[in-house]
């Protein structure tokens, strides 16, 4: 039972850090004329950050599931 409280914390907590992530005082840092690979930095930090809190979420609820 504790590890799923545990779990459900670790769950809530990726959950704030996604809305902190993706909120607009961070864009607007990368929102501009520069580019990586290409790319606008923009979307390569949405699509960056948006893959890291899914593979965050699958370890945290696979480890919760042993």
């Amino acid at each position: 039972m504790m590890r799923k409280a545990l779990a459900g914390q670790r769950l809530v907590a990726v959950f704030i850090a996604g809305v902190l992530l993706l909120n607009f005082p961070l864009l607007a840092l990368f929102d501009g004329p520069s580019t990586l690979f290409g790319w606008p930095l923009l979307h390569v930090y949405l699509f960056g950050v948006w893959s890291a809190l899914i593979v965050l979420v699958a370890w945290i609820v696979e480890r919760g599931a042993r």
